[in-house]
């Protein structure tokens, strides 16, 4: 019953999310991550800071690419870029390939004017969904650059 409750919430936060960068909240990566359907609730409102406060404990207890990653965009949305980063590297760390971090990043690196390193996670991005992705367009969309592939 509580899994089933969970994919019903998530499925709401997915269909509800509106078309900005925060559009995939992150997609959940493992089975083994905790959970974080309270996060997520909390960023999907834009509440970035309580949803630091709720991630900080599991930073001690849960070493997993999502709370890395969720932590990194909360920051990023808090307007702390520096911190974001390293969250954002750590998230990439546990899992070279999380797409959501690789998406957040990418997008870090255009709110910071270097265009060219998020065209690199385009590319990996790329690599990883050869057919698209959400967190694919998402990125191209806030570079700018959709269409062809870029190599």
């Amino acid at each position: 019953m509580k899994t089933y409750a969970l994919l019903i919430s998530l499925l709401l936060v997915g269909a509800s999310v509106a078309a900005t960068d925060a559009l995939a909240i992150d997609t959940v990566t493992s089975r083994d991550a905790p959970d974080l359907t309270s996060v997520r609730a909390k960023i999907k409102a834009k509440d970035f800071k309580a949803a630091i406060v709720e991630l900080t404990p599991l930073l001690e207890t849960h070493q997993h690419a999502d709370v890395y990653n969720l932590m990194g965009f909360s920051l990023r949305k808090s307007g702390d870029p520096k911190q974001a980063y390293t969250f954002y590297r750590k998230a990439l760390e546990f899992d070279p390939e999380h797409k959501g971090a690789l998406e957040y990043l990418g997008e870090l690196y255009v709110e910071t004017g270097q265009i060219e390193k998020a065209k690199e996670n385009v590319v990996r991005l790329q690599r990883l969904c050869p057919s698209g992705c959400e967190e694919l367009a998402d990125l191209e969309k806030a570079i700018g650059t959709t269409g062809p592939k870029m190599n």
